[in-house]
């Protein structure tokens, strides 16, 4: 993960790019993978642990309703929180991240291991639904910010 994030940081700095990050389920994994990274001051702007629904929706202004009728871990909450972030931060990328890491919370619908990455960079917006397969919570926590890393480095 280390070389993926230098290179982030090395391209985002050429760039002149900043990256902003709202993490639920990793719970600050992804922001920790890039300060580690000397000169990440340059280009890292903010990163929102927003594990619970209150947070996602004081701090990210994720109507409660869609948490209601979706839940914390779906498609809607994860493309609501990239683009809130991208207007509270004015970062040029930003990142959202909600699943379920494990061992326990999931169900037949949301197993452990399903989560959302959601990436927006100007008018373009992703998100990717993953199935991590190993139920171990460290795991699915490193196999999403590896996966996260990968989609930014594909838009830079």
């Amino acid at each position: 993960m280390n070389n993926l994030s230098s290179k982030i940081v090395k391209l985002l700095t050429k760039q002149k790019l900043t990256v902003s990050f709202a993490e639920s389920c990793t719970g600050g994994l992804l922001a920790s993978s890039i300060t580690s990274i000397s000169g990440s001051s340059k280009v890292f702007n903010m990163g929102l642990v927003t594990y619970s629904n209150n947070a996602k929706v004081k701090l990210l202004k994720v109507p409660k309703k869609t948490i209601t009728n979706y839940g914390a871990v779906s498609y809607e909450t994860c493309l609501l929180m990239v683009k809130n972030l991208s207007k509270i931060s004015k970062s040029n990328i930003s990142i959202s991240i909600t699943g379920v890491a494990g061992p326990n919370g999931g169900t037949k619908e949301k197993p452990v291991g399903l989560v959302y990455i959601g990436l927006k960079k100007g008018r373009k917006t992703i998100i990717k639904k993953n199935l991590f397969k190993n139920k171990k919570r460290i795991l699915i926590q490193k196999g999403t910010v590896k996966h996260a890393l990968k989609m930014i480095l594909s838009i830079l």
